[in-house]
């Protein structure tokens, strides 16, 4: 079961230009109010400093949201976000893990966590989302 809605996940959200196919962007887990997404970092994704950007850290965040807020319906969009940039990666690998601390009717609160492949906290985003049919 949790194939098929990779599978939609995928199909829902694979033509997301910027972080799919600009950015690199994988969905690696998808159901109805959480998602993982991950993102092989290249030298595309360095600042100047050779750091990884933090617009791509945010990037990845905003798309594991997106993802886990609008499994079931596409009606959400983000109002506002925070992030707070917690450590540079040290892996080569980040990944973004999206889950809900609130549901309302009209607004959603998620916490996005992103981390490197050796487990240490990068970013940590909280995103409040407003649900445009309700």
């Amino acid at each position: 079961m949790m194939d098929d809605k990779l599978a939609f996940a995928n199909e829902r959200f694979g033509n997301d230009v910027f972080a799919t196919q600009t950015t690199g962007i994988e969905i690696v887990v998808a159901d109805v109010h959480y998602a993982k997404c991950r993102l092989q970092v290249d030298g595309r994704h360095r600042n100047a400093m050779g750091a990884v950007m933090g617009g791509v850290i945010y990037t990845l965040a905003d798309f594991a949201f997106a993802i886990a807020a609008n499994m079931d319906e596409l009606d959400t969009v983000s109002l506002t976000s925070n992030v707070a940039f917690l450590g540079q990666p040290k892996g080569d690998m980040l990944f973004a893990e999206a889950k809900p601390v609130k549901e309302g009717t009209k607004v959603c609160h998620y916490e996005i966590n992103v981390t490197d492949n050796q487990e240490n906290i990068v970013a940590r985003v909280i995103v409040s989302g407003l649900k445009l049919k309700h």
